[in-house]
C-alpha cells in the first residue's frame, strides 16, 4: 500500500458517545450538567483554599493542584463535544487533534503522579506528625507539583509528537469521545504494531508505579491508624485517607481499563462510555467527594456564605 504523506489528512471526525447514542440530547444533557458542576465545585474548592487560613496547609495545597488539574481536563474536552454536537458538527484539525492529546495526556499523567504524592502527604500526616510541617514545607510541596507538571508533560509531547507523526490516510473518523493515541494509531497507513506495544508497556509502567507508591503508603497509614488509641483519631484518620482511596479508586480504576487491559478486549462504544467518565464524570465527582466529608472544607463554606462567624482578628 502507498503510504500518503501526513498533510494529506487536515482534520479528523470525532465520533463519540454523542454520535453513537440512542438518546444524544438526554446524554448532550448530562454532560453539561456534569460539565457545570465540574467548573463550579472545582472553582469553589480552589477558592475556598486560597482565602481560607485554615485551609493552608500542605494536604489543601495538593488538593487545590488535584481540583485544577480536574478542571483543565474537563474542560479540554467538555466544551468541545456540546458545541460539536449543537452546532451539528465534529470536526477537529490535524494541529487542534494533536493539541488535545498532548494536553489530555499531560493532565492525566500530572494527576497520575499526583495522587502518589498526596498518598505520601498522609503517610507523613500520620506516620510523622510532629515533623509533618518540616517534612512537607512549602519548597517539598512546589516540588511535587513541579515533578507532577514536568513528567507528565514531557511524556506526553513524546508521546504527541511520534503520534501525529504517522502517515493518516485512511478513514478520518476517529471512533472516540477526544483525541486519543490508541484510536488515532486505527486510522494509520502504516505498521504500527511496534509503537502500539511499547504504549501500552510505558502505559502499564506510568501507572503501575504511582498505584505501588500510593498501596505502599496507605498500608503503612492504616497499619498505624488502626494502632492509635483515641477512637476519635482513628475515625478522622479513616475519613481523610478513605475520601482520597475513592479518588484513587475511581482514577485508577478507568486507567487500567484503557491503558492496561489488552486491545482485544475493547470496543469503541465501551472506550466512549469510560472516556466520559474519566473526562467528565471523576472532575465533577472529585471536590464532591473532599468536601462533603471534610469539616475543614465545610467550615471554609459556611464562612464565605455567612452562616459562621469570622475568626475574631487579634
Amino acid at each position: 500500500m502507498e503510504l500518503c504523506n501526513i498533510t494529506s489528512i487536515n482534520s479528523f471526525f470525532l465520533v463519540g458517545i454523542l454520535q453513537d447514542s440512542k438518546f444524544p440530547e438526554l446524554v448532550c444533557a448530562a454532560i453539561i450538567f456534569l460539565y457545570l458542576v465540574a467548573i463550579t465545585s472545582n472553582g469553589l474548592l480552589l477558592l475556598l483554599i486560597a482565602i481560607d487560613n485554615r485551609l493552608h496547609m500542605p494536604m489543601y495545597f495538593l488538593l487545590s493542584q488535584l481540583s485544577l488539574m480536574d478542571l483543565l481536563f474537563t474542560t479540554v474536552v467538555a466544551p468541545k463535544t456540546i458545541v460539536d454536537y449543537l452546532c451539528g458538527q465534529n470536526t477537529i484539525s490535524f494541529i487542534g487533534c494533536g493539541l488535545q492529546m498532548f494536553l489530555a495526556l499531560t493532565l492525566g499523567g500530572a494527576e497520575d503522579i499526583l495522587l502518589a504524592f498526596m498518598a505520601y502527604d498522609r503517610y507523613v500526616a500520620i506516620h510523622h506528625p510532629l515533623n509533618y510541617m518540616v517534612l512537607m514545607r512549602p519548597k517539598i510541596c512546589w516540588s511535587m507539583v513541579a515533578i507532577s507538571w514536568l513528567l507528565a508533560s514531557l511524556s506526553a509531547l513524546g508521546y504527541t509528537i511520534y503520534t501525529m507523526n504517522f502517515p493518516y490516510c485512511r478513514n478520518q473518523e476517529i471512533h472516540h469521545l477526544l483525541c486519543e493515541i490508541l484510536p488515532l494509531l486505527k486510522l494509520a497507513c502504516a505498521d504500527t504494531s511496534q509503537y502500539e506495544f511499547m504504549v501500552y508497556t510505558m502505559g502499564v509502567t506510568f501507572l503501575l508505579i504511582p498505584l505501588s507508591a500510593i498501596l505502599a503508603s496507605y498500608i503503612l497509614v492504616l497499619n498505624s491508624v488502626f494502632h492509635m488509641p483515641s477512637a476519635q483519631g482513628r475515625q478522622k484518620a479513616l475519613f481523610t485517607c478513605s475520601s482520597h482511596l475513592t479518588v484513587v479508586g475511581m482514577y485508577y480504576g478507568a486507567a487500567m481499563f484503557m491503558y492496561v487491559l489488552p486491545s482485544t478486549y475493547h470496543n469503541p462504544w465501551q472506550d466512549n462510555i469510560l472516556s466520559v467518565f474519566y473526562t467528565i464524570v471523576t472532575p465533577a465527582l472529585n471536590p464532591l467527594i473532599y468536601s462533603l466529608r471534610n469539616k475543614d472544607v465545610l467550615g471554609a463554606l459556611k464562612k464565605v456564605i455567612g452562616k459562621e462567624p469570622s475568626e475574631p482578628k487579634w
